[in-house]
């Protein structure tokens, strides 16, 4: 009897412990059952962030924060995670919060996949997370603004600023009502197809005609465009050496020859105006040039006798007038 209590009250103890367990992993995060690694991050401050915080990874819960220290002037946070495979040694984790006021966790990334996976307790880098105090204060300095702008738009305050448009509405309500007026009658006539505008828009010979300009214009467009590319493969024969032109350009024999051509016409030139050779003396001789006048002289005079004269007589004269 006795050592059947003793069992029943082993049991139960056991069982409480159990149950104990499970509550504890799933109302406070500890993962007694689960197997796991962990990782480190440091942060300069980790605002409200507590252990047994979730980690997250692309918002799936990878593990919880394991325990919260300082360290080097830092915060080590120490990350349990129920899954590894996904962290990499360029990782980087920051702390959100869900909300203003709801729950802080730890998030990490996904990294770059060339980066080796991260081996157990890697110090993963860190990204500093906001810094609530700071937004509030902003968020109060934003309210403050807008309560003090509320405030200055008084009564009076919107008095005057409308009330120099109301006096000039009242002033030109007649100038106002005629510019109305006429704004009616251009829409009017505009959507009957009456005046410069009416007829852009709506008469079909105006549209067309608009068609037909695009359309040469376009077509000029082509044929510059085509003139453009065939003064381009003309370029590039050049370049290439091909054709006349591209051979005066690129080929070295003849821009020799022609470099020779040029200097023996010079030298030719020279010669000549130094009264060298046939041509030299023809043209400075002054004397040759005295007798060639004189000869055409007399060959003048000679035929001046043909008309009246046989053959044989017309030569013996040229004969005589030569010699």
């Amino acid at each position: 009897m006795k050592n059947t209590l003793e069992t029943r009250l082993g049991i139960f103890f056991a069982l409480a412990l159990i149950a104990a367990t499970l509550i504890l992993e799933m109302v406070g995060g500890t993962d007694f059952f689960k197997r796991g690694s962990t990782v480190r991050a440091r942060f300069n401050s980790v605002q409200e962030l507590k252990e047994g915080d979730p980690v997250k990874m692309a918002g799936v819960q990878i593990g919880r924060v394991e325990t919260i220290a300082l360290a080097d002037n830092k915060v080590e946070v120490v990350m349990k995670l129920t899954r590894r495979d996904q962290v990499r040694t360029d990782s980087k984790a920051t702390i959100k919060f869900v909300g203003l006021l709801g729950q802080h966790y730890v998030a990490i990334d996904f990294g770059t996949q060339a980066a080796p996976l991260a081996t157990a307790d890697t110090l993963l880098q860190s990204i500093e997370p906001v810094d609530m105090s700071t937004i509030m204060v902003k968020l109060d300095s934003v309210a403050t603004g807008v309560e003090n702008l509320t405030k200055s738009f008084g009564g009076d305050t919107i008095q005057n600023l409308l009330g120099p448009f109301t006096d000039f509405l009242k002033e030109n309500r007649p100038k106002l009502s005629a510019a109305l007026d006429n704004l009616t009658n251009i829409s009017t006539q505009i959507a009957k197809g009456e005046g410069t505008i009416g007829r852009l828009i709506y008469d079909d010979t105006l549209h067309q005609s608009a068609l037909n300009t695009l359309t040469n214009f376009n077509r000029t467009a082509d044929d510059l465009r085509g003139t453009i590319a065939e003064a381009r493969g003309v370029v590039d024969q050049v370049n290439a050496g091909a054709g006349t032109l591209g051979k005066l350009v690129k080929d070295e024999t003849l821009y020799r020859e022609t470099a020779s051509a040029m200097t023996q016409a010079r030298e030719i030139l020279q010669k000549i105006n130094q009264g060298q050779g046939s041509v030299g003396k023809l043209v400075n001789d002054e004397s040759l040039f005295k007798n060639v006048k004189l000869t055409l002289q007399k060959v003048e005079k000679a035929t001046e006798g043909l008309e009246d004269q046989g053959p044989l007589s017309v030569l013996g004269i040229v004969v005589n007038s030569l010699f």
